[in-house]
C-alpha cells in the first residue's frame, strides 16, 4: 500500500518569514531539496537533525523547509509519496541547503537547480551533500578545485566524470567552507553535528548527539571521527619496508638523517621520495602513526593512559595529551569515554535517562 506524506516547514507560515521577505527573522533556514525517487534515509537525517522542534536549543535555533525539485507530487523510496512546502525558489531564502542523495549517480541534474545552486552559493549560502549528493554538487561546478567525499562505491565514478574535483573517499566528510560534502549514509550525522558546532558550538552538538544515541565529545571538534587519508605506504619498494620498521618501533627516535640513511638515500631524495609516496612529512607520517595506534589502544583495550602513551610512541601521558587535543579536539580519556569498550551502551543509557526526564519513563 503507497501512503502519502505532507512534509510541514517549521515556522515559514508566519507572516515575518513570507518567501517575499529580504531579512527572515529567526535561526538560519535549512532548506532540504527532494526529488522524485528521494533516497528516504538521506532525507530523514536531513529531518532528524534540523527539522525537529528543539526549544531547549533557544530561539535562534535552525528552521527547516523542503523545496521540491519536481513538479507535483513525487515518491520516496520505500513507496511513501509526497508534497513540499514549495520549489527552488526557497533556496533563495536559506542559510544552509542539503543535498540528501540523488536519485542515480547516472541521472542528469535539472538546469534550473544548477542554476539555483550556484546562485545560493555566490551569494553565501552553506552547501552540504550526503552521499550520492555530491554528484549534485559536481555538476553545478561547486566542486570544480575542491576536496570532496562520497560513498565509497561513488568514488571512482565521481572522480572518473569530474576529474576537477579532488575526491577523498576514505573520510566521512570534507569541509570546504561554503560547500560540504559526506560519505556514504550514515556519515551525514556526522557532517551534521560539525555543521552544529560550528554554528552553536561543541554543547549544542552534544545535546543533539545524545538525542541521536550517537556518540559525541564534551571536549571537542568531529575531527576524531575523520578516518586519515590512507597513505600509500608501499608505493616505493625501498620505502615500504622502512615504513614497516617505523610501525613496528613507534617509540624509537626516527631522526631524518636516520631513516634516509637506513633507506640508502641523501636526507633531500629521502624526503621528496616521501612525501610523494605518503603524501606526509616524515614527522606528520609518524604523528598520525602514534595517534592512530593510541586511538586503538583506547577502543579496544583498558591499559592506562600511562601505558597508552608509552606504547604508541609519545612517551609521556602530557605528550599524548597535547596531541589528542591539537590533532582531535579531545583529551585521551574523553575519546575512550566515548569510543571505548562499551562506550555505546553507556551512551544509549544516557540517552533513555533523558527521555525519561523529558517524557517520562517510556514504555519497552
Amino acid at each position: 500500500m503507497t501512503a502519502t506524506l505532507k512534509i510541514m516547514p517549521n515556522d515559514l507560515s508566519r507572516p515575518e518569514a513570507a518567501p517575499d521577505s529580504t531579512v527572515i527573522p529567526g535561526g538560519p533556514l535549512v532548506v532540504a531539496l527532494a526529488y522524485d525517487r528521494l533516497c528516504t534515509f538521506e532525507f530523514g537525517i536531513a529531518v532528524e537533525v534540523f527539522g525537529l522542534a528543539r526549544p531547549e536549543m533557544g530561539p535562534g535555533w535552525y528552521r527547516f523547509a523542503v523545496a521540491g525539485v519536481d513538479k507535483g507530487e513525487m515518491r520516496a523510496t520505500g513507496g511513501l509519496r509526497f508534497h513540499v512546502d514549495g520549489g527552488l525558489e526557497l533556496l533563495e531564502q536559506a542559510a544552509l541547503i542539503i543535498v540528501p542523495g540523488w536519485r542515480g549517480i547516472e541521472a542528469p541534474v535539472p538546469d534550473r537547480l544548477v542554476a539555483a545552486l550556484r546562485a545560493a552559493n555566490a551569494r553565501g549560502a552553506r552547501i552540504f551533500s550526503f552521499c550520492s549528493g555530491a554528484f549534485v554538487l559536481a555538476a553545478a561546478g561547486l566542486l570544480e578545485g575542491r576536496r570532496a567525499t562520497t560513498h565509497w562505491r561513488y568514488a571512482g565514478p565521481l572522480q572518473g566524470r569530474f576529474p576537477g574535483v579532488q575526491v577523498t573517499p576514505d573520510v566521512l566528510y570534507v569541509d570546504e567552507g561554503s560547500v560540504l560534502t559526506s560519505a556514504g549514509t550514515a556519515a551525514g550525522l556526522d557532517l551534521c553535528l560539525h555543521i552544529i558546532r560550528q554554528d552553536f558550538g561543541a554543547e549544542a552538538a552534544n545535546k543533539v548527539a545524545r538525542r541521536l544515541v550517537i556518540p559525541a565529545h564534551r571536549d571537542g571538534g568531529q575531527a576524531q571521527f575523520i578516518r586519515q587519508p590512507v597513505p600509500r605506504a608501499h608505493e616505493s619498494s625501498r620505502l615500504g619496508p622502512l615504513l614497516d620498521q617505523m610501525r613496528a618501533d613507534l617509540s624509537a627516535d626516527h631522526s631524518v638523517e636516520a631513516l634516509a640513511a637506513r633507506a640508502g638515500m641523501s636526507r633531500r631524495t629521502f624526503l621528496r621520495r616521501f612525501e610523494a609516496a605518503t603524501g606526509l612529512t616524515p614527522a606528520r607520517w609518524l604523528l598520525a602513526e602514534r595517534l592512530g595506534k593510541a586511538r586503538e589502544f583506547l577502543e579496544t583495550t583498558a591499559i592506562s593512559i600511562e601505558e597508552v602513551a608509552a606504547l604508541s610512541g609519545f612517551g609521556t601521558t602530557g605528550t599524548l595529551r597535547h596531541h589528542f587535543r591539537q590533532q582531535l579536539s579531545t583529551t585521551p580519556a574523553a575519546y575512550r569515554e566515548s569510543f571505548g569498550p562499551g562506550a555505546i551502551g553507556q551512551a544509549a543509557t544516557r540517552s533513555l535517562s533523558s527521555i525519561s526526564q523529558d517524557h517520562g519513563t517510556p514504555d519497552i
